[in-house]
């Protein structure tokens, strides 16, 4: 008869109801569940599946709450919250594992916060407590799906899953693409398991994916129109910067070449946002 552990999921018969607890069996061993992990009514001699863990003092316990991330299998976990000892994420049962600190990145501003999500596998240890394990660069070299050439140019949603000095690797959230982004093709690192917007710019032979955080040169200049405007609603509604202001002076106060501070205006102008008069820019 194979052995029960903790982390895994086995059909069991129900011997019988004792108190708040059904007994579960496997012929030879005996696993309570508490009825509080009970979805569906039961009597004596169905056949359940299980999940089984342990509890505190090392006991082995079962829940009909059978996770979505089990040993041996990947999937997306949501952090439900971080500590000294690493991120604590919902594996979709009643049961939660924890990815250690040692996992995680060395600079803490790159760990996951709540609400991000990490791609791992179920372990556990010899007490039975249940941790989870980020995927490999070899593993999703096996799980990865192959990028059609339309993606280029698209934009899709992607989560880090490993964290580089030259760049970052991502998987797509809605379909498994392997992305790479070049720390040139970004304006910050994510963090490990955030959600980010990556735009296509190379489909590979593999089928892998290159792929940018930068806003396209249209989406960079509204970028620069809004930072121009921001600063004159904050001075109100009036600077002594103009199109014939000086490139010294222009980057000195917006971190923009001269030419983007006009091509930014330009735009402001047509949007009918904004005049200039004698040297001077003002809000209209």
């Amino acid at each position: 008869m194979k052995d029960l552990k903790a982390g895994q999921v086995v059909e069991l018969t129900v011997l019988e109801k004792a108190g708040s607890r059904w007994i579960l069996t496997n012929g030879e061993l005996e696993i309570p569940l508490n009825s509080s992990e009970v979805a569906t009514p039961l009597t004596v001699g169905d056949r359940i599946k299980v999940f089984l863990y342990a509890n505190r003092r090392g006991e082995l316990l079962a829940t009909t709450m059978v996770p979505h991330i089990i040993q041996g299998e990947y999937g997306w976990a949501k952090v439900l919250k971080i500590s000294n000892e690493g991120a604590v994420v919902d594996i979709g049962s009643t049961r939660e594992a924890l990815v250690k600190a040692e996992d995680l990145p060395k600079i803490r501003s790159l760990w996951p916060k709540a609400g991000d999500h990490l791609f791992i596998t179920l372990y556990t240890n010899r007490k039975g407590e249940l941790f989870g394990r980020l995927i490999t660069e070899e593993k999703v070299s096996e799980l990865y799906e192959e990028a059609s050439e339309k993606l280029f140019n698209k934009n899709i949603m992607a989560r880090a899953y490993r964290l580089l000095p030259v760049g970052s690797f991502l998987l797509g959230i809605d379909h498994p693409y392997r992305i790479f982004v070049h720390h040139s093709e970004m304006e910050s690192e994510p963090r490990l398991g955030q959600d980010v917007e990556v735009r296509i710019i190379a489909v590979k032979e593999d089928g892998t994916m290159n792929g940018s955080m930068l806003p396209r040169s249209h989406e960079r200049l509204s970028n620069d129109a809004e930072k121009i405007y921001e600063y004159l609603q904050s001075v109100g509604g009036k600077m002594p910067f103009s199109d014939k202001s000086t490139p010294e002076e222009i980057y000195a106060m917006f971190d923009m070449s001269k030419g983007a501070f006009k091509r930014a205006l330009g735009v402001l102008m047509k949007q009918k946002k904004v005049k200039q008069e004698d040297g001077w820019t003002e809000i209209i």
